[in-house]
C-alpha cells in the first residue's frame, strides 16, 4: 500500500483528491493546505485528516502530490526528496529553471521517482495517436482559453503552452535548433497570448500559438508527415488520420484525388480513443512507477526540457 499526501487543495488539488481515494493500492493519509476556510471545507467533505506542518506529513507519507502554486514547488519537493519520498508535482514543476535543475539532481542522488503532471500526455485523444507511427516535419497547435483568474501568476507560456511544449518533445526525437516568440501582456503583467516558433535539428519545425484571453476553447494539434496527417482535438477528445491508402488499411473512409502523379487513394480513419480519465491515468501512472520500480512516463528530464524551451520562448518575448 502506498501512501500519500497531497499538498495545496484548490480547484485542481480538489481533482486530485476524488482520484487518488479511488485508487486502489493507495492509501490517502492526508493534506497540507495553509489556508484554513479550504482546509476546514476539504476535511469535511473527503473525510480527510488536515496536517498543519509540512514536514509531519512527508514524514507519514511514501509520496506526495504537490499542486501548490508554482512558486512553492520547489521548497516542498525538495524537502520531501530529501527525505527520501517520491513526488508527484504539476506542471511547470518550478519556477525557476535553476530550481529544475537542483531537483533533477536530487532525484538522480536519492533514488526516488519524480513524475511531472503533464496531463495532456494521458488525454485519451493523445494515447490513441500514439499507437501510429509518428514522424511529424511540421506540426501546427492552437490551445485557446477564455480568461481565469487562477494560473495567471504565470505567463502563458507556463500556464498553457507547457503542455504542447511537452507533447511535442515526447513525439519529436530532435533536439531544439532555434525558438522565435512573440507574445503580449494584454489582461496582466505577463504575455497572455503567444506565438511561437520551434525548429529541430531534424528538420521538423511547429508553430504554436496560446492564449488565455480568448472568446472560445480550443486545444487541438495537427501533425503532418510524408503521407500522411494526424489531428488530435484534446478537448474534444477526437483522433483522425488522413493519409495515402495502403493495401494493408482497413475501415477507412477512402476517396480519390487527381494529383500530378496521377491518381492517388486517401483514406480518412478515426483511431479508438480510450475512455480515460487522464488525471486519475497520469497518477496511476505515478504509482505503478513507484510499486514496479520504474522510470515515469513523465519523468524529471521531461519537465526540465519543457520548462527550457519555455523559459527560452520567454527570453525571446522578453527581448523584443
Amino acid at each position: 500500500m502506498i501512501k500519500v499526501g497531497v499538498f495545496g487543495t484548490g480547484h485542481l488539488g480538489k481533482f486530485h483528491l476524488n482520484n487518488w481515494k479511488e485508487l486502489e493500492g493507495v492509501e490517502l493519509v492526508g493534506f497540507y493546505d495553509p489556508h484554513d476556510a479550504t482546509a476546514e471545507a476539504v476535511a469535511a467533505q473527503y473525510g480527510l485528516r488536515r496536517y498543519t506542518s509540512e514536514d509531519e506529513l512527508i514524514a507519514a507519507v511514501d509520496a506526495i502530490d504537490v499542486v501548490t502554486p508554482t512558486d512553492q514547488h520547489f521548497s516542498v519537493c525538495d524537502r520531501a526528496i530529501r527525505n527520501g519520498k517520491h513526488v508527484f508535482v504539476e506542471k511547470p514543476m518550478a519556477n525557476t529553471m535553476n530550481e529544475a535543475a537542483q531537483l533533477v539532481k536530487l532525484v538522480k542522488e536519492s533514488n526516488v521517482k519524480l513524475q511531472v503532471g503533464h496531463v495532456e500526455r494521458f488525454n485519451p485523444a493523445f494515447l490513441a495517436a500514439q499507437n501510429l507511427a509518428l514522424s511529424p516535419m511540421f506540426i501546427e497547435v492552437h490551445r485557446l482559453a477564455q480568461f481565469n483568474p487562477r494560473g495567471t501568476e504565470v505567463s502563458v507560456i507556463l500556464d498553457l503552452m507547457i503542455h504542447d511544449i511537452d507533447a511535442i518533445l515526447s513525439i519529436v526525437k530532435s533536439e531544439v535548433r532555434t525558438v522565435s516568440a512573440s507574445g503580449v501582456a494584454v489582461l496582466t503583467d505577463t504575455p497572455d497570448i503567444a506565438n511561437v516558433r520551434i525548429e529541430f535539428h531534424n528538420g521538423c519545425v511547429a508553430n504554436l500559438t496560446s492564449s488565455r484571453i480568448s472568446l472560445k476553447k480550443m486545444r487541438k494539434m495537427r501533425l503532418f508527415q510524408k503521407d500522411a496527417y494526424i489531428g488530435i482535438d484534446f478537448l474534444e477528445k477526437k483522433t483522425e488520420v488522413i493519409k495515402l491508402k495502403e493495401a494493408t488499411d482497413t475501415g477507412t473512409f477512402d476517396f480519390d484525388i487527381e494529383t500530378p502523379q496521377g491518381v492517388k487513394t486517401i483514406a480518412m480513419a478515426t483511431p479508438p480513443v480510450p475512455e480515460v480519465n487522464a488525471i486519475r491515468k497520469e497518477l496511476e501512472s505515478f504509482a505503478d512507477a513507484i510499486r514496479n520500480n520504474t522510470v515515469p512516463v513523465v519523468n524529471e528530464i521531461d519537465g526540465y526540457r519543457a520548462m527550457e524551451v519555455a523559459h527560452q520562448i520567454l527570453s525571446k518575448i522578453n527581448k523584443v
